[in-house]
């Protein structure tokens, strides 16, 4: 079975990009899609086979989440938690027979980090959603987090340690995820692969140069990592600021 993830940064816009042409290639059973910045009526395309699925925020061009999914699932939810979380469409649930699929875009917590404390309030929240749900079943975690996890997970670490995306707070609200029964799947078949990113800044001509981050993840009960087969990064795939991952797991039916 394979998934993949991906940050388009406006759908209408990557439409125009080569989005279908890359779905088609990818043949995957579920796509994950997060900042698709639309509501579903604003934008038509053919995509055979897939049943959509779209969480858009209520701030029109804002935010967004869409899942595309070959398997019909038992049931699909929207947002989580609190009132404070369910108003800009980051989080689609679905669940499988065999895990649950959560597709999220993580709020950034802005250049001057004025929305940090709210992240915090976001991943604590989060964190005891995906635990919640991995008591029933194991869980499949994806999306834009919006944070470089480790120093190999970004070009220039030093530069940017109090940066959005790469503050202690953010780093260490991963690291507690991590802990509690989730695995990174990129990490945990490449370790030590540097230079693996999944966005790049439009400017200085970054994504040619590779200068990026890796903020974009498959993240995955514990369990389910013996089925975890290929973790991957589609970093020649243009169409966004964000370039797809992927994940496939074997002997894991939706």
């Amino acid at each position: 079975m394979r998934l993949i993830s991906w940050n388009v940064n406006g759908l209408r816009s990557c439409l125009k990009k080569g989005f279908l042409d890359v779905c088609a290639v990818a043949n995957a059973d579920m796509i994950c899609l997060q900042e698709t910045k639309m509501r579903p009526e604003q934008a038509e395309f053919d995509l055979p086979g897939y049943t959509r699925y779209w969480n858009s925020a209520d701030k029109a061009g804002y935010s967004g989440t869409a899942l595309f999914t070959r398997q019909a699932p038992l049931n699909v939810t929207y947002d989580f938690g609190d009132d404070v979380h369910r108003h800009e469409g980051r989080v689609i649930t679905a669940e499988y027979d065999g895990f649950y699929l959560v597709c999220c875009y993580t709020p950034n917590s802005r250049r001057d980090l004025c929305r940090l404390s709210y992240r915090m309030e976001w991943e604590d929240a989060i964190r005891d959603y995906l635990t919640e749900l991995d008591r029933v079943k194991p869980v499949v975690y994806c999306g834009d987090f919006n944070v470089a996890h480790q120093e190999i997970d970004l070009k220039n670490p030093a530069s940017n340690r109090r940066n959005a995306g790469f503050t202690d707070e953010e780093r260490g609200k991963m690291s507690a995820l991590l802990t509690s029964g989730f695995t990174d799947t990129f990490r945990f078949l490449h370790p030590d692969t540097t230079g693996a990113y999944t966005w790049w800044s439009y400017q200085s001509n970054a994504r040619n140069r590779n200068i990026g981050w890796r903020i974009d993840y498959f993240i995955v009960s514990d369990r389910l990592r013996p089925h975890v087969s290929v973790a991957d990064i589609w970093k020649e795939i243009p169409g966004s600021d964000h370039c797809p991952v992927t994940l496939e797991l074997e002997g894991i039916n939706a």
